[in-house]
This record gives C-alpha cells, sequence and structure tokens, in this order.
C-alpha cells in the first residue's frame, strides 16, 4: 500500500532539517568555492615528459603535481564532511519516520482494540434491549 506523499512530508522533522540546513549549506558552499576557483586543467598541456627538459622543469611539474594533489585532497575531505552531514541528517529523517510508523501501528492497534469493544457493548445493548419471552 503506497503512503501518500502529503503524509510523509508532514512526518519529516521539519524543525531539525531547517535547523541543520546552514551548516549543509555551508559545507555545500565550501566545497563548490574550493572546486570553483580553480581552473580547468590546460588541454595544451603535454601529457609525456619532453627528454630533453632539464631537472629544474621537472622539478617544477612535480611540485605543481604534489600541489594538486594535496589540493585534490582537501576538496576530497570537505566533500566527506558534507556527505557525513547529509547522511547524519538522512539517518535523522529515518529515526523520525521510524518512530512515527511504531506510533501509527500502536494508535491503529488502539482504535482496533476499540472498535471491538464498542462492538461488543453494542450487541450487549441490543441483547439486552429484546424482549424476553
Amino acid at each position: 500500500m503506497p503512503v501518500p506523499w502529503l503524509t510523509v512530508l508532514q512526518n519529516v522533522p521539519w524543525t531539525e532539517v531547517i535547523r541543520n540546513a546552514p551548516k549543509v549549506a555551508d559545507g555545500a558552499r565550501k566545497l563548490w568555492q574550493a572546486v570553483g576557483k580553480k581552473p580547468q586543467a590546460d588541454a595544451e598541456t603535454p601529457l609525456a615528459v619532453d627528454t630533453s627538459a632539464d631537472a629544474a622543469a621537472l622539478q617544477a611539474r612535480v611540485g605543481t603535481l604534489e600541489a594538486a594533489i594535496a589540493d585534490l585532497h582537501t576538496q576530497m575531505i570537505a566533500s566527506s564532511e558534507l556527505i557525513k552531514a547529509l547522511a547524519d541528517q538522512n539517518a535523522q529523517l529515518i529515526a523520525r519516520i521510524e518512530s512515527n510508523r511504531q506510533r501509527w501501528r500502536w494508535s491503529a492497534g488502539a482504535l482496533a482494540a476499540t472498535a471491538v469493544v464498542a462492538a461488543v457493548a453494542l450487541v450487549l445493548v441490543f441483547l439486552w434491549r429484546q424482549p424476553h419471552v
């Protein structure tokens, strides 16, 4: 039995989502700034090392590549932190949905028990009001 989207959206803990939204947005903004500032790799940069290049040019290129690797590592850490924040928020949402599901289950059970008691009471009232022969 599919759950209507309106019911799902009503069960979302919006206060927690709103409270955590600035953290998630700030993380995403930092990540975007870190990624957006860097120029794209130059397509004209030769991939093969020229054998006639001197050691200083090779050392400079290795230094540039090490800096790029360090920057990528920093971006990876920032991405991981953002993903962790999103995962934590998702876990909170899932826990809240599970809690609401359990409450609905208990409420449905209580409603069913009340309906049974009401039906038995109604039957007893009708039996008691019938004239005895």
